[in-house]
């Protein structure tokens, strides 16, 4: 009996690594597995299980195949869309509703409100910040070692992967421009609060590196109040150096602003919000929005609309202007042979 039921389990097993083969062989991606951190410009539901801002309600989702599901959105996610340009059948699972097997495609881990530091964001309730994040990546990393059998072959696996990382929004949003709840614009200038956020960021992907990422996409932050510049100096700088440092790893920095902002986009309307929106600017609950939601780029006060991330997703997967990505796109970093 024993026996017969060990059968069966090693088939059902055989079965499922198959069927996971055949479905990546279908969508023929072009990394084996894609790995998003980040806030909610890329939360696909991450938030719902947590005392936090949550936007699993209608209007968002309006647009997505399910309904809402979590994403500040109302269909789309940049990560959504670079998934289907990168080949993938399906979008890339949020890390926590996703176990076992298809754990090996990819995971995104992004949480609304959270950044770099661990106090932001912390008066709208709780998030999952970026070291979190790493955590939760770690656990994710021994899971595909158990399946791949070592970690030698769980190493070479990820090393093949996508990194998509775009965090740092809300320690300026919801930490240095709120001194009702943080000391940090007391204590920081902009340009030395810009250098101890991309000081720690090092740190932080540097323990992904130690983790088997190679390919990393780094994401600017978005021009807020006119505080950001100086980060994003600092982030490609760190972009230039880490690919001075580690010849078996290469980075990129996109330049969000430019590719969600620029005037080829072709919106009508890019600085009003597409949702009516309650006093925390996330769109009011069943409330009924714009129907033209193409022409606009914003959709609640913070996140872009589905076609402002689909602009953004392509441009910086194939991108024909060098303002956009640096040194180079999504679809030439993907496809780099790294040295070992």
């Amino acid at each position: 009996m024993a026996t017969n039921e060990a059968v069966r389990w090693f088939m059902m097993i055989g079965f499922l690594v198959v069927s996971i083969s055949q479905s990546c062989a279908y969508g023929k991606p072009e990394v084996p597995c894609f790995f998003i951190f980040g806030d909610s410009l890329l939360d696909n539901g991450n938030n719902n299980f947590l005392p936090t801002l949550r936007v699993n309600y209608l209007p968002y989702g309006i647009d997505y195949p399910t309904g809402p599901t979590g994403r500040f959105c109302n269909g789309r996610t940049p990560v959504d869309v670079l998934a289907e340009l990168l080949g993938f059948e399906n979008h890339i699972p949020p890390f926590a509703t996703t176990f076992g097997l298809a754990t090996l495609r990819g995971l995104n881990y992004a949480s609304g409100t959270s950044g770099i530091r661990a106090e932001t964001g912390s008066q709208l309730g709780v998030n999952v910040n970026f070291d979190r994040q790493i955590q939760n990546h770690k656990s994710a990393v021994l899971r595909i070692a158990s399946i791949l059998r070592s970690k030698e072959s769980a190493m070479k696996y990820l090393n093949k992967c996508l990194y998509y990382v775009g965090m740092g929004n809300n320690d300026y949003l919801n930490n240095y421009l709120q001194p009702r709840f943080f000391n940090t614009s007391r204590i920081y200038t902009l340009d030395q609060y810009a250098a101890v956020l991309v000081r720690q960021y090092s740190s932080q992907i540097m323990t992904l590196y130690k983790y088997g990422a190679r390919k990393f996409a780094l994401i600017g932050v978005q021009d807020i109040a006119n505080t950001t510049y100086a980060f994003n100096q600092n982030l490609v700088s760190l972009v230039e150096k880490l690919n001075a440092d580690l010849g078996d790893a290469r980075f990129i920095y996109v330049n969000s602003s430019s590719v969600t902002r620029s005037t080829s986009a072709g919106f009508k309307d890019y600085d009003t919000s597409c949702c009516p929106v309650n006093r925390l600017g996330l769109c009011a609950i069943f409330q009924i929005p714009c129907q033209n939601r193409s022409e606009y780029a914003l959709w609640d006060s913070f996140h872009p609309t589905e076609a402002a991330n689909i602009v953004s997703a392509r441009r910086t997967y194939n991108s024909s202007d060098p303002s956009d990505t640096y040194p180079m796109d999504i679809s030439h970093l993907v496809n780099l042979s790294l040295e070992s």
